[in-house]
């Protein structure tokens, strides 16, 4: 009876709530980073249908401008007026001259309005704009 004791006090014992832990804390804070990357491309914007449309692209800092129905302009979940964006894209311009910028707009708005979002992009020097459309289907 006492060497089985013995033995058992000898045999090495793991916790593994520490490693647990760690493992769920990185669990939540990447599912907590992959929904706030989410929530610029979920507001009620219906994109048109294109019959070459492409995936979404997930460039990292790309400016993600949104035009509701009512043509309202719409970036990082702010109401913005035309001159606010103007003074937006040109800051990001100045920090990254090769700034991505993506347009979403809703079908129902007029196609001036989308017009002059990209006019404003393209004036401050915008080389990569991206008209996000859904495929067909």
């Amino acid at each position: 009876m006492l060497l089985k004791r013995q033995l058992q006090e000898l045999s090495p014992n793991i916790d593994l709530t520490p490693v647990i832990d760690i493992v769920f804390l990185l669990l939540i804070f990447f599912l907590v980073a992959t929904t706030f990357a989410q929530q610029e491309r979920e507001l009620k914007v219906t994109l048109p249908e294109a019959a070459n449309a492409g995936p979404i692209s997930a460039a990292l800092r790309e400016v993600v401008i949104n035009v509701d129905s009512a043509g309202t302009i719409i970036v990082s979940g702010r109401e913005m007026s035309d001159e606010d964006l103007r003074t937006l894209v040109r800051e990001a311009i100045e920090a990254n001259p090769e700034q991505k910028v993506t347009v979403r707009g809703d079908t129902s708005v007029n196609y001036g309005r989308i017009t002059q979002v990209l006019d404003i992009c393209k004036g401050e020097g915008v080389i990569d704009i991206f008209l996000d459309t859904v495929p067909i289907g």
